[in-house]
């Protein structure tokens, strides 16, 4: 080969591991943020679970109290 070929050559492959080191480093990124939507889902998952408990004991509540205030037929 040329000198004028392999100085070529050597551009080219130094443009593909400056490339290749940009797709890692966003892979990197994208691996991040991944990481901190599945924590900020499981948060939202176990608040509405949470929420759920919650209005399960009120509608226990709310049946108590019609219940006793004879406005719901007992079966």
């Amino acid at each position: 080969m040329t000198a004028e070929t392999e100085s070529l050559m050597l551009e080219i492959l130094k443009r593909l591991q400056g490339d290749t080191s940009e797709i890692k480093q966003d892979m990197r990124d994208l691996k991040v943020r991944t990481g901190l939507l599945e924590g900020h889902l499981a948060s939202l998952l176990t608040a509405q679970h949470h929420t759920n408990e919650r209005l399960d004991r009120l509608n226990d509540r709310v049946e108590r109290i019609e219940r006793r205030l004879e406005l719901v037929e007992i079966k």
